[in-house]
């Protein structure tokens, strides 16, 4: 049974019965209103950004946009570490060392092969089967239509109106070690579809099954419902239609229908005599990619739905479910109608068994057309570790939600935003890395054995690696994110932070005299800080305002010193205070003089600082230029806080925003650490239940979500509810004296790093 959404129609809301396959019906006239905000809450900034970095270019099979019509990446299953990318117009390329080899190339293999209109037709898809490495055998799916439709029939029930074949194909290498095939070929299964729009969007084997368990070697095959507007029909909730439908066949056995394929015995309607053995779960418009996660002995499947108009979903998807399509898209009634919107829930919904989804998005104000991804499991990443990764195929926006969240009982998981950098550190968006004349994006995930990701453009062919993830910290510039020392002296308009009244030289080593800490955020390892800054004394023009990084502690920091003099040695010029009076560092100061003004005229100035702490280069940029104003290398501190302030002056900083690690001298305490440590626990049976440790794990999710946006204040507040639920287990007998010691220990260490 599906959860219950919030959205639930009013009393007195007629209900027209769901009999033997027919429409449900609408409501009757003036009781039923459209939804008009069906997702309100919007995607949150999540605080993180990931890099992509290029890793190779499919060559084109196209002389127009898209140029390589590539829509996957996966790793052949025999530890050679190739790569296979299909492309619709019949390529499939093997990727070794980023160069790509033509393996195959579908089009010349079957006479009715057809890749136009677009969308999905053509090679849709390859998977290998997890023996591949002995026996050689690999499936793909691709389209065919003009004489096959004569002369070829669907193995299953088929529209009348039948325009396109979807055919899965066998294939079996000679040498599963060569990089182009040689071998043979036979067909599986062909279904037939009335449009080009909704066909087999992916075929897959779980990754997760080991041989022996129930799921290995069994193909999972997601049939749209080959529909389009308004040419609605009962299909997609027909059991006996494989359209719109999750199908599982096993390929390698020969007892099904045509000998072509077997039907698993776990099936969920293999003993319903008006259903096709070989649906898995049904209710669907466009199951467009797949994926499973396995953690800790516990395998999930989430699939992407692309939704009519107004709702894209993610589902978990289990045997036997039915998703509502198209009586509900999403968590929605759908009125067939009136397609453009969606419809409260009747109050009996519960009656007919629909699975809703488990992540909702608005079309088209979040995704045109949702593209599922996957759960990183990798170890490069430790930032991204347990949420699921999506995207918008046009605009390539790219999404997560917490692995923890994708609940099927209750509340939709919330929804975050990932920044996108290139190798360059500069932020991009995948529509500018998909190429200057591309108006859409056509976003594609990749993932190879070791569960790290790639994304993909089939505008330009080009193929991303995601090597890394950082912080992103910006609207920061409410008095709450600022630790001054001096607060009387300062203002804060929300817009801006002002230093409006000069310090005063304090005692100790000779440092800047008035600064305030920004306590947002993490503390930053390798960092990027883009701000706009001014100086805010009269005529003469003021001397300075600085930039400070790496801050430990109120003598031990970096800064830059930006001035409109450049001819003494404090002035115009990169320092460290290290407790001892500050240090020059830049390479400019030549003794007499360093670099031209950082600053001239009460203008802002636009300002980057750059510090990579593995090498220890420092660089200041002023105005956008790509050349650096000021450089240093200096390894004293390889972590810290970011600040800004002024030796004896008055200025203002606005647009700020800090990228980069978190990474510390010490393994940092985090809610992701303590959830390993709440699992530890739980494994050794220091809880009465499994409720009480997974109480737990959702709270300190929480707590993870508000690390990623540096919201300290809430990770505080959080954290304190973390206390009382503790002090509840323990009072209850539910955890252990020696996990409550160990937990309540962690979570007092977490809270000061965030005070």
């Amino acid at each position: 049974m599906g959860k219950r959404p919030w959205h639930q129609a009013s009393m007195g809301l007629l209900i027209v019965a769901f009999m033997g396959g027919s429409h449900i019906g609408s409501a009757q006239e003036g009781e039923d209103q459209p939804v008009s905000d069906p997702v309100p809450e919007e995607p949150s900034h999540s605080g993180l950004g990931i890099t992509l970095e290029e890793f190779t270019s499919i060559p084109p099979s196209s002389d127009s946009a898209p140029e390589a019509r590539i829509n996957y990446l996966s790793e052949i299953p025999d530890e050679s570490g190739r790569l296979a990318v299909p492309d619709l117009n019949g390529p499939m390329y093997l990727v070794e060392d980023g160069e790509p080899t033509e393996y195959l190339d579908i089009e010349n293999e079957f006479p009715d092969f057809v890749d136009s209109p677009g969308l999905g037709t053509g090679f849709g898809f390859v998977t290998f089967h997890p023996e591949f490495a002995d026996n050689g055998v690999f499936y793909t799916v691709h389209t065919e239509a003009g004489e096959a439709l004569e002369s070829e029939t669907p193995d299953l029930p088929y529209p009348e109106d039948t325009q396109f074949h979807g055919i899965v194909t066998e294939w079996t290498a000679d040498d599963p070690a060569e990089d182009t095939f040689s071998g043979t070929s036979r067909e599986v299964l062909r279904i037939g579809y009335s449009t080009h729009f909704h066909g087999i969007q992916q075929i897959d084997f779980n990754p997760t099954a080991e041989p022996g368990d129930e799921d290995y070697g069994l193909l999972y095959i997601g049939s749209g419902d080959g529909e389009s507007v308004p040419d609605f029909s009962t299909v997609p909730q027909d059991k006996n239609k494989p359209q719109g439908k999750i199908l599982r066949i096993d390929p390698k056995d020969t007892d099904g229908e045509g000998n072509g394929y077997g039907i698993p015995s776990t099936n969920p309607f293999i003993e319903e005599s008006d259903a096709l053995d070989e649906v898995y779960a049904l209710g669907l418009r466009n199951p467009h990619r797949f994926s499973w996660d396995d953690y800790e002995g516990e395998s999930r499947m989430f699939l992407g739905n692309i939704g009519e108009q107004r709702v894209d979903s993610v589902y978990e998807v289990e045997a036997g479910d039915n998703f509502g399509w198209n009586e509900r898209e999403g968590s929605f009634r759908f009125d067939w109608e009136d397609p453009e919107n969606v419809y409260p829930l009747p109050e009996d919904d519960d009656r007919f068994g629909f699975t809703y989804p488990v992540i909702e998005l608005d079309n088209p104000r979040d995704v045109n057309a949702v593209v599922g991804g996957f759960v990183y499991r990798g170890e490069e990443i430790p930032e991204l570790q347990g949420k699921y990764i999506f995207s918008d195929v046009v605009s390539g926006t790219v999404y997560y939600s917490d692995v923890e969240e994708l609940q099927r009982e209750g509340e939709n998981a919330s929804v975050y935003t990932l920044d996108l950098f290139d190798n360059e550190g500069e932020n991009v968006t995948m529509l500018e890395l998909a190429g200057d004349d591309a108006s859409r994006v056509d976003f594609r995930f990749g993932q190879d054995s070791d569960g790290e990701l790639y994304v993909m453009s089939k505008q330009n062919g080009k193929i991303w690696e995601v090597t890394d993830a950082k912080h992103v910290i910006t609207d920061v510039m409410n008095e709450e994110a600022w630790d001054p020392i001096t607060p009387e002296k300062w203002e804060f308009t929300g817009d801006e932070v002002i230093l409006a009244e000069a310090g005063e030289a304090r005692p100790g080593p000779r440092r800047p005299s008035e600064y305030a800490i920004l306590t947002e955020g993490p503390e930053f390892g390798s960092v990027q800080i883009d701000a706009d800054v001014r100086i805010d004394v009269p005529e003469p023009i003021g001397r300075d305002v600085i930039m400070i990084f790496g801050y430990q502690s109120d003598t031990e920091f970096y800064y830059a010193h930006l001035s409109e003099d450049n001819g003494i040695y404090a002035h115009n010029g990169i320092f460290v205070v290290n407790n001892d009076d500050r240090e020059r560092i830049d390479d400019q100061w030549d003794g007499s003089e360093g670099p031209p003004p950082a600053i001239t005229d009460q203008e802002y100035n636009q300002v980057r600082i750059t510090h990579d702490v593995e090498t220890g280069d420092i660089a200041v940029f002023m105005g956008g230029s790509d050349e650096p104003l000021m450089t240093a290398n200096d390894t004293t501190f390889d972590n810290g806080r970011i600040g800004f302030g002024s030796f004896d002056d008055i200025g203002t900083i606005r647009d700020l925003t800090v990228t980069g690690s978190s990474e510390q001298d010490d393994e940092p305490i985090s809610a992701e650490s303590m959830q390993i440590l709440v699992e530890n626990f739980d494994e050794s049976g220091e809880f009465a239940n499994e409720e009480a440790s997974h109480s737990l794990l959702r709270h300190l999710t929480a707590v993870g979500h508000y690390e990623n946006q540096g919201a300290s204040e809430k990770v505080v507040q959080h954290m304190g509810g973390f206390h009382d639920l503790l002090d509840h287990q323990l009072d209850n007998e539910l955890i252990s004296e020696e996990a409550f010691d160990e937990l309540n220990s962690q979570a007092e260490a977490l809270v000061q790093v965030w005070e």
